[in-house]
């Protein structure tokens, strides 16, 4: 085992495992029978057509950058290379707060879903937040689910793999069986009417499909850990986002055969339902719930590794304590940046669920905000570096780069005022700038003690074809 520098370990299944099982996380159990109800089954279809496309179009921008540069932190080392150390800290710094808010919400998802199976298991009064009240045995759930995480990713990125790889089969399995007895024993009358609500029932669905892709920029994070070729890096990239657009439309499709509009509507969980009705037992759904609960451990466990991956590469880029660039002497994780992520996903539970909302759609923003900052890079490389090695190179790459660039722009104008999905002020907006205040602070403190010491270190790296912890 090598010392000091990440291992090359992950091979294809394991990696498309790590992207695909964090597209597919609780999402699509709890929202298909709402996106049906807005646009119709056809609607609903079309509109994750539509979403698709733009993912894609940004996925294509990640997977050339990805096999180019196949390094720890992903987007920090593409930005920085494109736009200089304020580039790389805005890009690096904003999706860490994505990945912050899907890790925390995650320990907040399971105690949630616990409750499908366990009714009522909910004792021992704390207290509310924003109205939410939180249970002791509730929050106990959460703050056992995110210590086994964070030992499980201390553990090593095979250990993480490994739980991804079988637990993501195992969704795709239930998701399957759901599927197969939709069409055996459903009817397309159910489907009818095809278009709900217009235009408008149609926007409100493509606005959601960005954030059900949200996860397959976690390859670019772990690039430094997996033992590929470097085009099929971007091949992998691309593919685990074609089979999530091919999943959400075939679970919207699988429950519109099964469940009537009516029945739809009055059901709190129109997946689980619709199993249940496919194969005519109680058991069906509480095996999709099961599914479900694998859904929320593999978006938990693939955001926890990119989450550490990042603010390691920045502490490692001297843009954060360097504490935080430290690897596990046994295991080569970074260690100390698993426990920072993780410590704030044991604690998020006691928050309750509207509190960790608030963060998630801030988290979201910052997501699409760093998407929008790789196409950039994308096209200032391709302007500025037009001789850079591609192992993968994406055909007409201008033309995908401007319209991945201004598809991720129109994502963000949707959560500014005015829009439909607009963040909530002031509770989101407060995490918003609390978030740039402080990376504001953590910026100003790394220009003044370390200088330009990041791109000495990035050059070094690109050179070199890992993070060098000795640097």
């Amino acid at each position: 085992m090598s010392k000091g520098k990440f291992e090359r370990v992950l091979k294809r299944r394991e990696v498309l495992a790590l992207a695909f099982g964090a597209m597919i996380g609780w999402g699509w159990v709890v929202l298909t029978g709402g996106w049906i109800e807005s646009a119709g089954s056809g609607g609903a279809i079309l509109a994750f057509m539509i979403g698709g496309v733009a993912v894609v179009l940004i996925g294509l921008t990640y997977a050339e950058l990805a096999s180019a540069m196949p390094l720890t932190g992903g987007e920090h080392v593409y930005s920085h290379r494109a736009l200089g150390m304020g580039g790389s800290f805005f890009c690096t710094w904003a999706i860490i707060l994505g990945y912050i808010s899907v890790v925390a919400f995650e320990a907040v998802a399971l105690p949630t879903v616990i409750e499908h199976l366990f009714p009522n298991y909910k004792v021992g009064f704390l207290w509310s937040v924003a109205g939410w009240d939180v249970y002791f045995t509730w929050a106990m759930v959460g703050v056992a689910g995110a210590i086994f995480m964070t030992w499980l990713n201390i553990r090593g990125i095979q250990a993480s793999a490994l739980l991804q790889k079988v637990v993501t089969l195992l969704i795709v399995v239930v998701g399957v069986m759901l599927a197969t007895g939709s069409l055996f024993n459903g009817e397309t009358s159910n489907m009818e009417p095809l278009f709900n609500n217009g235009a408008k029932g149609l926007l409100a669905v493509v606005i959601m499909t960005p954030f059900m892709f949200v996860g397959f920029d976690v390859i670019p994070q772990a690039a430094e850990e997996i033992d590929l070729p470097y085009k099929q890096i971007g091949k992998i990239l691309v593919l685990s986002v074609l089979m999530a657009v091919g999943w959400y439309i075939l679970m919207i499709l699988a429950v519109s055969l099964v469940m009537s509009p009516g029945e739809t509507a009055v059901s709190s969980l129109a997946t689980a339902d619709a199993m249940t009705a496919a194969y005519g037992g109680g058991w069906a759904g509480k095996l999709l719930v099961l599914a479900g609960i694998g859904g929320i451990l593999t978006s938990w466990n693939a955001f926890l590794v990119g989450g550490s991956r990042a603010v390691y590469a920045m502490a490692h880029a001297k843009m954060l304590p360097a504490a935080l660039g430290k690897l596990h002497p046994k295991y080569n994780t970074p260690v100390n940046s698993i426990l920072l992520i993780g410590a704030l996903s044991v604690v998020a539970p006691l928050f309750g669920r509207k509190a960790l909302v608030w963060l998630v759609d801030a988290g979201g923003l910052g997501i699409v905000v760093a998407y929008a900052t790789v196409a950039l890079s994308f096209l200032v490389l391709r302007k500025k570096e037009p001789g850079m090695h591609r192992p993968f190179k994406v055909a007409n790459g201008h033309l995908v780069g401007f319209a991945a660039l201004f598809l991720s722009i129109g994502i963000t104008a949707l959560y500014l005022p005015g829009s439909p999905s607009a963040l909530v002020w002031p509770y989101e907006w407060a995490i918003v700038l609390a978030w740039v205040t402080l990376g504001l602070i953590f910026y100003l403190w790394a220009r003044s003690v370390h200088g330009g010491e990041s791109d000495q270190i990035i050059e070094l790296e690109l050179s070199s074809g890992y993070s060098d912890t000795g640097t």
